[in-house]
């Protein structure tokens, strides 16, 4: 990713909650065609999580240590804050002196832009606050949010405007975190009165048909952008009697991950 900086916009989409066995079930299925197209090798990757709910694996994240292959390592990360004692950094690795990827990116002449999905994102309380705070631009409503159906396509709608206003010279950096995968998403399923796992599969059908659009916009600029695309936790629907996440389960941690670079057309 070293090499990339400055030729190449940048798109960090978190599929918030996303367990990794449904995504590649969905895939086998054939209900996520968009992303059967994009994916390296038409496949997910299966890798763990550094955390087991949104807060603390996006902490993590941008200061580089993006979910784990689950093979013996060490792996080279894409890109690292830079501290005494790093073993995981390597020669294409983006080494950076900030703590944040975000801040990095704008010392190197990114726009750099949120658009939040799940309430820690949410920036009526303080709490909702730090992790927008790292961007230089940070948007989010209840139009994005989990209880809202149409949450991505209204994120995109956003972005669109964005990009519209921004220089084509200027690179971006978009991170995008979809709220469709989390708890509340039984509107995704018609007639459900609860939520499943069938709805968080239904709401990841929902999410494959909006990504197309996302993934033309970023590649609408002139320039190509690389793309890092991953769940932060999974969750669970009832599994050794437990509903939700934040706890060590297998399903929680295994996360789907891929990264591709989408170009001009």
């Amino acid at each position: 990713m070293r090499e990339l900086i400055g030729s190449h916009d940048l798109l960090f989409v978190t599929l918030d909650t996303l367990r990794y066995d449904v995504a590649v079930a969905a895939l086998a299925a054939g209900r996520t065609p968009t992303l059967a197209r994009v994916l390296p090798g038409g496949r997910w990757q299966r890798r763990h999580t550094p955390a087991s709910f949104t807060y603390a694996a996006h902490h993590a994240f941008f200061a580089g240590f993006l979910p784990t292959p689950v093979t013996p390592g060490p792996h080279e990360r894409l890109f690292a804050a830079r501290f005494a004692g790093s073993e995981t950094s390597g020669p294409a690795t983006y080494v950076f002196d900030a703590a944040d990827l975000p801040s990095a990116l704008a010392k190197e002449g990114y726009h750099t832009v949120c658009l939040g999905g799940v309430g820690f994102f949410n920036p009526g309380a303080p709490l909702g606050r730090v992790l927008p705070g790292l961007f230089t631009e940070s948007h989010w409503e209840p139009s994005f949010g989990v209880t809202a159906p149409g949450c991505l396509g209204a994120q995109i709608d956003r972005l669109q405007a964005i990009v519209a206003g921004l220089p084509a010279d200027r690179p971006l950096f978009s991170f995008v975190n979809v709220a469709a995968l989390h708890q509340p998403n039984k509107h995704y399923l018609p007639g459900a009165v609860a939520d499943s796992l069938e709805s968080h599969a239904a709401a990841l059908s929902y999410v494959d048909a909006e990504l197309g659009r996302l993934f033309d916009l970023v590649a609408g600029r002139g320039r190509p952008c690389q793309v890092i695309l991953c769940s932060d936790h999974g969750t669970l629907y009832g599994e050794d009697g437990h509903v939700g996440h934040r706890v060590a389960h297998e399903a929680v941690w295994t996360v789907p991950y891929a990264e591709f670079v989408v170009r001009p057309r």
